[in-house]
């Protein structure tokens, strides 16, 4: 992984979603809008998805609409539920093996002050960070790359030696609104964050 105010190299997906998932806890996700306004959301909220798991999109077969997750690790998976919420999945591990994280919720940032969060819950499910940022099936499979529509950005050191002195924490679960893989404890949040989404 690369420093502060540089985007996450994509070696760095090349793991299974497990691993990625509670380090993705601390991150930033910018979305670059087609105007050239930038807005960050540090991540406080995901769950992952993989190979033989029954929850996952791409437990069967891969499809048109699960394209995404067979791609190598670095790449957005975006899907549309219900008819009118999208949600935003960071696919992980090789090309090849399905495998991916959604995102569940973001800490919105201050744009002039990147540690100050504000309006908690602007971005408090996967569906609301989504509309937030306008993210939807026009950025499915790109690469979260520097100047594309979407990047991630590393921890930043003082969250860092907060995990380290442990005043700040990550709890596991599972994960939520399932039928099946229910038992797997696949969800990661941040504890204590505002954002988390609601049950």
């Amino acid at each position: 992984m690369k420093t502060k105010n540089t985007a996450i190299e994509q070696s760095w997906f090349a793991r299974p979603s497990t691993a990625v998932a509670p380090d993705l806890i601390g991150c930033t996700l910018v979305r670059r809008f087609a105007d050239g306004e930038i807005q960050r959301g540090t991540i406080v909220e995901v769950e992952a998805y993989g190979p033989e798991d029954p929850a996952c999109h791409a437990y069967r077969k891969q499809t048109p609409r699960n394209a995404a997750m067979f791609m190598s690790g670095g790449y957005s998976y975006v899907y549309f539920i219900y008819g009118m919420y999208h949600c935003l999945n960071i696919v992980t591990d090789r090309a090849g093996i399905a495998s991916a994280v959604l995102i569940r919720a973001l800490e919105m940032q201050n744009n002039v002050h990147p540690t100050t969060k504000v309006i908690q819950r602007l971005a408090a499910g996967p569906g609301k960070l989504c509309r937030h940022l306008s993210i939807d099936r026009t950025l499915n499979q790109i690469p979260l790359d520097l100047g594309q529509p979407l990047w991630l950005e590393p921890r930043l050191e003082h969250f860092k030696i907060a995990l380290e002195d442990q005043q700040k924490e990550l709890v596991q679960t599972t994960r939520i609104g399932l039928s099946q893989g229910i038992d797997l404890p696949w969800r990661w949040y941040l504890k204590g964050s505002s954002a988390i989404s609601k049950l």
